[in-house]
């Protein structure tokens, strides 16, 4: 059976240690039930962006937030379809979450779901590789990294998995279980393209598997995609003849922390000095009025003319909005003719 090699190192517990502290203030935060909708929809859509994004895709942010509200835009097919399958797998997370024990044919759906109507060849769609493969430099044309034998995948494979399922596996902190179940699924790259897209996708579904992320307010992949080149040296640093993990466990976590302190930090700028929270309990917002509550908690203030060329419509059609928002009381008025303006109440 496969077993991972790591060390917990000083930066790895501190990481972890972070990790837990924005975790247990995210979970207990009040928040509205529409607040949540909008986290967890804002994490999928930068997930499928920056997952997509790492691997070449041109597709901009605005692109996939239309695609992922059924809109079509014109971009090229192979582009669109890439996101949109990546979105779909991580929709299916919780379905797959709930396969005990993942089996090779589960990865092998998640691949097919992944690279739908993406690759030259619509027959290494949902199989494993059937020739060798390797990883270069698009620029240099330098191999930077030599997956195992195409022979060896389907035991390495089963091997994982094997651990993936196990008693061992889930005595692991559930951070650690996700990076270690990335770079494995990386390592052996099991698939003629879309290794990488299903790396992040499996470590996704670690952490909603083991209930770290059953709210499913984080998005890992646009860390990676700030620092290409960080992730590729991180992935790189795995010695191949010990394999290792530690290094990479240290970028992962360290990953793993700065996501869910961003997190955190949006879920208490949501809630801070929001009476109506603790005195009405949960008030139905809508989407647009969400977002002008969360212009006031970054500016404090808001006048009329701001949302009107905020969100592009027209001052009557704002005022509107404001006066729901003071019937909630949401908001309260302040000032009179041209300096009024609404704060939180």
């Amino acid at each position: 059976m496969f077993e991972p090699k790591f060390s917990y190192t000083n930066e790895i517990v501190r990481n972890l240690t972070l990790i837990a502290e924005a975790r247990a203030i995210i979970l207990n935060v009040p928040l509205i039930p529409k607040w949540e909708v909008s986290l967890r929809r804002e994490a999928l859509i930068k997930s499928a962006h920056y997952s997509t994004s790492i691997e070449g895709n041109p597709l901009s942010f605005e692109d996939v937030i239309a695609l992922a509200e059924g809109k079509d835009i014109m971009v090229r097919r192979k582009d669109k379809q890439e996101v949109l399958n990546y979105i779909e797998a991580l929709e299916k997370v919780p379905e797959f979450a709930k396969k005990i024990p993942l089996i090779d044919k589960d990865l092998l759906e998640i691949h097919k779901i992944v690279s739908k109507e993406t690759l030259e060849n619509p027959k290494d769609e949902g199989v494993f590789r059937n020739r060798q493969v390797a990883v270069g430099n698009k620029f240099t044309g330098e191999i930077v990294f030599m997956p195992p034998p195409t022979e060896s995948v389907p035991r390495l494979v089963n091997e994982f998995l094997e651990w993936f399922n196990s008693e061992e596996a889930n005595k692991v902190d559930p951070v650690i279980g996700a990076g270690i179940t990335h770079y494995e699924i990386a390592r052996i790259h099991p698939f003629i393209d879309g290794n990488g897209r299903m790396a992040r996708v499996m470590a996704s579904l670690v952490l909603y598997k083991r209930g770290f992320d059953i709210k499913r307010f984080f998005a890992l992949d646009d860390y990676y995609d700030r620092d290409r080149r960080s992730y590729y040296e991180a992935l790189k640093s795995v010695d191949q003849e010990t394999l290792d993990l530690t290094a990479w466990l240290e970028y992962f976590t360290n990953g793993v922390a700065v996501s869910t302190k961003e997190v955190r930090d949006k879920v208490i700028g949501l809630s801070r000095d929001i009476k109506f929270l603790k005195n009405r309990g949960q008030v139905a917002l809508t989407k647009r009025q969400m977002k002008i509550v969360e212009k006031l908690i970054q500016n404090d203030r808001i006048a009329i003319g701001d949302i009107a060329s905020e969100f592009e419509i027209s001052r009557q059609a704002a005022l509107k909005e404001m006066n729901k928002l003071l019937d909630l009381g949401v908001v309260r008025l302040e000032g009179a003719g041209r300096g009024a303006h609404y704060v939180l109440a």
